[in-house]
């Protein structure tokens, strides 16, 4: 018997030559995994297939974050030293405070002051949870972080990602608007203006959320119960608008279909145990995993995820357990690339 508990029930093999190092051009022609949920065998198709698998009436909700430019190299002031700073998440409306991961780690105590580029530095202070630290902005003063991030900072890759050709718009959705996300919300990735346009002449509305993707995305699961991990705390943003799409939604009869685990997680985040959604700003720690009781989505667009990770037991919950590790299995015999440049999977 499976224990859901355990995180090694969440461990497939997979060739890594399977791990997407450049995404597949145009957007919409990487591979489409069709996965229902009662029990249909699976399908094999192309993402922009996608409008022959919604309904009139159906409810799509993606997340409009940005990818910024988090990434940023330099030195140590006092004694050399290379140093990398990845900015998670600014503590202040300036973007000068930021919650940050630094490089190495152990060898910048609170105090350490790193030169970046153009002279501008940053001070390393206090440590936070899971190994994070805050860090400031100090002199010379750029005219704007954002600006200077804009100049200097690199789109944050994620560590298997290490042969990349792909230009820098290609780790941001095209409908991308709000700044502050470490990383893109990569289910998205697959969209094309057309294939938007092509959704929507379907009958099937449209509506965004915002949640900046922080450390929980690639922070693996240590605990051997997975119920004592510490989700890190990421901000999301439900609209008024999106609450009315999906009222509007339900009264019509339609499916609520998120893109990606981190629309899901703003979602079921923002409602209470009814399923009644409330609009606002709110920061989550929402960790679903097998047991958790659906309140708000019908369906899921997702790419297929790390081993063991907190987003591939999101797909467990909602899809099953043994129905996902079937469609995985597939998807690792067929060939499929996995991780944010890889293919899909559409769960209805």
């Amino acid at each position: 018997m499976v224990d859901f508990y355990d995180p090694d029930s969440y461990h497939f093999e997979l060739p890594p030559s399977q791990i997407a190092q450049n995404p597949v051009e145009p957007r919409d022609h990487s591979r489409l995994l069709v996965a229902d949920r009662k029990g249909s065998p699976l399908e094999d198709r192309l993402f922009c297939d996608l409008p022959d698998l919604l309904c009139p009436g159906d409810l799509l909700v993606l997340n409009d974050t940005k990818v910024i430019r988090a990434r940023l190299r330099g030195t140590k002031k006092r004694g050399g030293g290379a140093v990398e700073v990845l900015l998670l998440k600014p503590l202040d409306g300036e973007w000068r405070e930021w919650e940050a991961l630094v490089r190495p780690g152990r060898r910048l105590p609170p105090g350490t002051v790193v030169v970046l580029a153009e002279g501008v530095e940053v001070l390393v202070n206090a440590s936070r949870e899971e190994g994070t630290r805050e860090i400031r902005f100090i002199g010379p003063d750029p005219e704007s972080v954002r600006n200077y991030l804009d100049r200097h900072g690199e789109i944050p890759l994620p560590p298997y990602i290490h042969d990349s050709q792909a230009p820098d718009e290609r780790y941001q959705t095209v409908y991308a608007a709000e700044e502050g996300s470490a990383a893109a919300p990569t289910a998205g990735l697959h969209f094309t203006r057309s294939l938007l346009d092509r959704i929507e002449s379907g009958g099937v509305e449209r509506a965004y959320v915002t949640l900046h993707v922080g450390l929980g995305t690639f922070r693996p699961v240590k605990e051997k119960d997975i119920r004592l991990h510490p989700m890190h705390e990421e901000l999301c943003i439900l609209s008024a608008e999106a609450v009315a799409a999906v009222e509007r939604t339900r009264k019509r009869g339609g499916r609520v279909i998120a893109v990606g685990t981190t629309v899901v997680r703003t979602l079921e985040s923002s409602a209470d145990d009814k399923g009644i959604l409330s609009p606002g700003v709110r920061s989550t720690r929402l960790f679903i995993y097998p047991g958790y009781p659906f309140r708000v989505v019908d369906g899921l667009i997702t790419n297929f995820h790390l081993p063991k990770s907190t987003l591939l037991m999101l797909v467990a919950a909602f899809l099953g357990y043994d129905r996902t590790f079937e469609a995985y299995e597939r998807a690792v015999r067929e060939g499929y690339r996995f991780f944010s440049f890889g293919d899909a999977m559409a769960i209805f």
